[in-house]
């Protein structure tokens, strides 16, 4: 494997599209990094959820999420609660400061679209063959 090109191999395929992305998501002039980004569009879509159910979500782990969580917290974006369910749970809650740059983060969908030039049928079939590929990967991994 090693004597084949990496810029052949799909790994390199995925680092390649991972850093246009970057570069991309960091001119649209977003106060967030992309992970931040996409712990707001969790907590948009799916309301207060625990740093565990985060962490599974967006595939990070807690030495990653946690100080991801706490410069949320300093920029007044989320706020961080101990469920009353059960002490060793912690929620993320939105907060109302994160509004303004909630309507922001809605037009990133959009933009990064709009600079990939694809058709949405094009970004459905790639998005469907990216998740089919993860999960195999996955399946793999749990072996």
């Amino acid at each position: 494997m090693l004597e084949q090109e990496f810029d052949r191999q799909l790994r390199f395929a995925v680092h390649a599209l991972d850093a246009a992305h970057r570069r991309v998501f960091r001119e649209l002039d977003l106060p967030l990094t992309y992970p931040q980004y996409l712990v707001l569009a969790t907590l948009s879509r799916r309301g207060p959820v625990t740093v565990r159910e985060l962490g599974r979500a967006l595939r990070l782990d807690s030495g990653t999420l946690s100080p991801l969580l706490r410069r949320l917290e300093t920029a007044g974006l989320v706020r961080r609660v101990r469920s009353a369910d059960d002490e060793r749970s912690v929620v993320v809650h939105l907060t109302e400061g994160s509004a303004a740059i909630r309507r922001q983060a809605r037009l990133v969908p959009g933009r990064i679209a709009a600079a990939a030039g694809l058709e949405q049928s094009e970004v459905r079939a790639l998005q469907q063959a990216l998740s089919r590929l993860t999960a195999s990967l996955d399946t793999f991994n749990d072996q």
